[in-house]
């Protein structure tokens, strides 16, 4: 019966041949063959027995365990109707580091109820060694051990640090009303040093608060560390309590017993790069810090930092952006990187990552302004960065150069490229997988040196590290087509486990990338954490003394922070609050009242103008978008209309725009001169101006793709025009922009708008779309 065993079939479109189950690497073409296990959303039920094959592809591992046979093949994706179900899925995107994903759906013609079951994505599982049998249950993998059960043989650092991620699930999760998933031992697993989820479940009709939280880490007491023991007894007390009354304020506490524990904790790293031009391109528009081909180990050194950058391909000195933009950082870093000490505040920390890619953002920026630089022409770059602290590593990001985590029991991918795929995923329209397949997916929606930092919103994040590791950094010349997770358990897991030289290793990786791949620059930077941890015999209750000092707002640092962040952002713009004393009485003069009349009734003509906008706009009067008193205001040399434009009327009417094909404009910055926005550019209305025919209306860009898809690249109009960029101010006159007859814009498509120096939206608003994270002024 060999022939009726299970197979994996070769992902290759050119051979798909039938492979055994064990195997890694095709027999007939060498391809890897990749093992995708998925978990089925059945409600508890048992899907089918071990060893059937659901749907001709979906081999049954274990219950609600599957195997994808044919990968090669696109899932079934869910029924639109079904995406409000899954949305806490694709809304926490990017936290799925701990949150599996969606892949497709399994429908079941012989099911009763007819319903279809949801398969989920890289869920937590645990390798199992030493198994040659070929039978379906010699598959090396099980599900990842439940967070209670792995406790009492975890160290007093990881112990901490599984309870520091679930502190930072918290807040993110409660927002989607799924935070119930962190309270329920079957659903929150360990992968090693990380806090995984089998699946999200619905909160009931009163979400958990801090006090359920408290109680369900109380089960966990008899077996903490006796480090900890007591810290963790009077954490769960103050929960309870209510004494720890957010997430945040939670962070915060656990990072000082961290803080405390990471002293006993010896940190050795060593960091490998490597840049090459590829088998296909003319130059190099990578760079990378240290430079190619060097080995820096901390210590001796006193410092370690790893950049990649990757200039943008199809833009006039992408080489130079990069390598401004290497440069700028290390200088910026440099001189921080001195003051640093294993007890610098995490939050200070992200924030000079920031302002340090900000730094880069507008030397390159400046640059393209000073030479003239339009549309294409503007030099831009991609970045990703790595700087590990005491026992931590902190990660940067812009664009699509990527990271990745490695450890003995998986390779996980920390950052998420700002492209037009993610950002479709986080705001839930769409699953990742459905979402590549659209046109102009892998389009960036920032890049460094694009546009002013004021609109440049950098990922920051952290990492406790509690066992030997190794951070990737990579441009996308080595990670396209998945090549990282094909190669990682081959190539740089030896590293770990065999003590694998470094440099050898990102020869190995070049290799791979300009063989596999082969269309692009690869750069590489390979980080190699050492962690040797002794046990203290001292307690950590010190920590918990001065609670109330811990603001909650100081411990949100460590959250991702991206340009779409959703309510549950750290990086909220700080609010103006006035400080100045009440009035008690306050008179007011007959010419003030008769310019309030006056006020009033140009408010009023403005309302009417505003009601055919908004109808043109095809925004719903009930959205906050549509009412100018509950948004933010516009600034005041927009309301108060042009200078010397007696009778213009002027409007404050948030409204925004998303071309649906390529529109020309008028660039009103500079010497007026015609441009074109592209298809998907999003552009807002500032004022408009009246003549005796036709009305002006002014606009300025806020978002264009940095780069153009292949379509656009071919498009005539394009070739004969300049493109514009965001920043720009523009006009158009209101009858062309009304037959232009353009989409109802998404209101995350708004949010992309908000002026940098206008108030957050309410609570209300961002709890029913996300916002993006606001630069640092």
């Amino acid at each position: 019966m060999e022939n009726d065993a299970p197979t994996l079939y070769c992902p290759n479109e050119l051979c798909q041949a039938p492979n055994p189950l064990t195997h890694k690497f095709c027999l007939r073409c060498s391809t890897p063959l990749p093992k995708r296990f998925l978990w089925a959303v059945a409600d508890g039920q048992s899907v089918a027995n071990a060893g059937e094959l659901l749907a001709d592809r979906y081999l049954v591992i274990s219950k609600g365990l599957l195997l994808d046979t044919k990968p090669a093949f696109l899932p079934q994706a869910p029924n639109v109707e079904h995406l409000q179900a899954l949305r806490p899925y694709l809304r926490l995107f990017a936290y799925r580091l701990h949150v599996p994903q969606v892949y497709g759906v399994l429908g079941l013609t012989d099911s009763s109820s007819g319903k279809e079951i949801l398969l989920l994505e890289k869920p937590p599982l645990s390798v199992l060694e030493n198994t040659a049998l070929l039978s379906t249950a010699s598959l090396e993998v099980q599900l990842a051990s439940e967070l209670t059960t792995a406790w009492s043989s975890a160290t007093s650092m990881r112990q901490l640090n599984w309870l520091w991620q679930i502190a930072h699930l918290w807040q993110p999760l409660s927002s989607e009303g799924v935070s119930s998933s962190l309270l329920n031992p079957e659903l929150v697993r360990v992968e090693g040093p990380l806090v995984r989820l089998l699946e999200l479940r619905h909160d009931n009709q009163t979400s958990p608060g801090l006090p359920e939280l408290g109680e369900f880490w109380q089960q966990l007491q008899g077996n903490a560390k006796g480090a900890i023991a007591e810290f963790l007894s009077e954490i769960c007390r103050s929960l309870i309590a209510g004494d720890i009354h957010s997430g945040e304020q939670l962070v915060a506490v656990l990072d000082r017993g961290l803080a405390q524990l990471g002293q006993h904790q010896t940190p050795v790293i060593k960091i490998a790069t490597k840049s090459d031009t590829g088998p296909s391109r003319q130059r190099n528009e990578d760079a990378c810090y240290p430079p190619s081909g060097s080995v820096i180990s901390k210590p001796p050194q006193p410092t370690a930092l790893a950049i990649v950058c990757d200039g943008i391909g199809g833009h006039e000195g992408g080489n130079v952006a990069s390598n401004l933009a290497i440069e700028t950082i290390q200088q910026q870093l440099q001189d921080l990187t001195k003051a640093f000490s294993d007890h610098t505040d995490p939050a200070t920390l992200l924030a000079d990552l920031e302002s340090a890619a900000a730094a880069a953002n507008d030397k390159i920026s400046q640059r393209n302004d000073n030479e003239h630089r339009q549309g294409r022409q503007r030099m831009g770059t991609t970045l990703v960065m790595a700087l590990p602290i005491a026992h931590e590593m902190y990660i940067a990001h812009v664009g699509d150069s990527r990271a990745y985590w490695i450890t003995r029991h998986g390779c996980y991918q920390v950052t998420l490229d700002d492209d037009v795929a993610s950002r479709e995923v986080r705001l839930g329209y769409a699953t990742y997988r459905d979402a590549v397949q659209q046109g102009a997916s892998g389009s960036l929606v920032q890049a460094l040196g694009m546009s002013a930092s004021n609109s440049l919103h950098p990922t920051s994040q952290r990492f406790i590290l509690d066992e030997d590791c190794i951070f990737l950094l990579c441009s996308d010349g080595l990670s396209d087509f998945d090549r990282v997770e094909q190669y990682w358990e081959t190539e740089i897991l030896p590293i770990i486990t065999e003590k694998g030289n470094v440099l050898n290793v990102t020869d190995k990786l070049l290799e791979i990338a300009n063989n596999q791949n082969g269309h692009d620059n690869v750069t590489i930077a390979v980080v190699h954490c050492q962690v040797q941890y002794s046990e203290p015999k001292s307690s950590l209750k010190t920590v918990l003394a001065d609670l109330s000092t811990i603001p909650a707002a100081t411990a949100a640092q460590s959250q991702p922070r991206t340009a779409l962040t959703p309510e549950y952002s750290q990086n909220q713009k700080t609010r103006v609050v006035s400080t100045s004393k009440p009035v008690k009485g306050i008179k007011v003069p007959l010419q003030l009242l008769v310019i309030l009349l006056l006020f009033v009734a140009g408010g009023i003509v403005g309302y009417l103008w505003r009601q055919e906008l908004l109808a043109m706009l095809k925004i719903p009067q009930s959205s906050p978008f549509a009412n100018p008193t509950d948004a933010a205001p516009l600034p005041s040399a927009v309301t108060s209309g042009p200078q010397g434009s007696s009778g213009n009327s002027s409007v404050n009417a948030k409204g925004v725009i998303q071309t649906n094909s390529e529109i020309e404009f008028i660039r009103t910055t500079g010497s007026p001169t015609q441009a074109i926005a592209p298809n998907g550019s999003v552009l807002q209305i500032l004022k408009t101006q009246n003549t005796d025919k036709d009305t002006w209306v002014y606009l300025r860009v806020c978002s264009i793709v940095a780069k153009a898809s292949p379509s656009n690249s071919q498009s005539t109009s394009v070739a004969k025009k300049p493109l514009l960029t965001p920043g720009d101010e523009v006009r158009i006159l209101f009858s062309k922009l009304k037959s232009l007859n353009l989409p109802n814009p998404k209101p995350e498509v708004v949010s992309l708008c908000q002026p940098q120096d206008a108030s957050l939206p309410t609570v209300e608003e961002l709890a029913t779309e996300p916002k993006p994270a606001v630069p640092k002024q």
